[in-house]
C-alpha cells in the first residue's frame, strides 16, 4: 500500500476491485501505462500536479480495461493496481462500506494469525491510527483528511509508526507525517 513494491495477494480470480466503481490514479512517469490505455479513457487527476491522470469505470462500474474477468493491460497495469491491497481493511479496522460491496465481502474474508508480541503491537498501532482519524476528522485539516474508507486505511498505514508508544501522538505530528507522504 506505500506503493513502492507490488503487493503480493492472492486475488484467485477476484476482481472486487476492479469492478467496484473505483477510479485508478496513474503518475506521470507510467509511461508504459498510459501507451496502453486509450486516451479518452483518462482525465486530470483533481488537485494533483500536471501529468497525474485517473482511470474512470464504465456505467457499470468495472474498469473499462478489463475483459471479462481479466486485466487486458495486467503486464503493464498502473501502480495504484500493483499496490492495492484489500486485507488493509481487516488489518486497520476500517469498514469498506456499503459501496463497494465485492470488495468487502473478499476483505471480509481475510483472516490474520499474530505470532508474536510485534505482530500485536503493529496490529494494535494500525488501528489506534485508523480511529484517531475517524474520531478526529472534523479536526484534520481539508489536504489531508481522508474521504473515503479507503483513503482513511491507507493513511492509517501511513501513520501507524507514531502510534507504537504509550501516548497519542499530538494532532500536528499526524497531519505532518501525512502531508510528507502526499505527492
Amino acid at each position: 500500500m506505500s506503493g513502492r513494491r507490488d503487493a503480493v495477494v492472492r486475488c484467485d480470480g477476484c476482481v472486487g476491485c476492479c469492478a467496484s466503481s473505483q477510479f485508478v490514479h496513474i503518475g506521470p512517469d507510467e509511461v508504459e501505462t498510459l501507451a496502453a490505455i486509450p486516451r479518452a479513457l483518462l482525465f486530470p487527476a483533481p488537485g494533483a500536479p500536471r501529468g497525474h491522470v485517473l482511470l474512470g469505470y464504465d456505467a457499470e462500474g468495472r474498469c473499462p480495461m478489463l475483459a471479462g474477468d481479466r486485466c487486458s493491460i495486467y503486464e503493464v497495469r498502473p501502480r495504484t493496481c500493483r499496490t492495492y491491497d484489500c486485507r488493509v481493511f481487516v488489518a486497520s479496522g476500517v469498514d469498506v462500506g456499503d459501496d463497494k460491496p465485492l470488495v468487502a465481502r473478499r476483505a471480509r474474508a481475510w483472516r490474520f494469525t499474530i505470532r508474536t508480541p510485534e505482530d500485536r503491537r503493529a496490529r494494535d498501532a494500525l488501528r489506534a491510527a485508523s480511529e484517531f482519524l475517524r474520531e478526529r476528522d472534523a479536526s484534520l485539516p481539508e489536504d489531508v483528511r481522508p474521504v473515503t474508507p479507503t483513503q482513511r486505511a491507507v493513511l492509517s498505514l501511513a501513520v501507524q509508526h507514531l502510534f507504537t508508544g504509550s501516548t497519542t501522538p499530538p494532532l500536528s505530528r499526524v497531519v505532518a507525517a501525512i502531508r510528507r507522504r502526499r505527492p
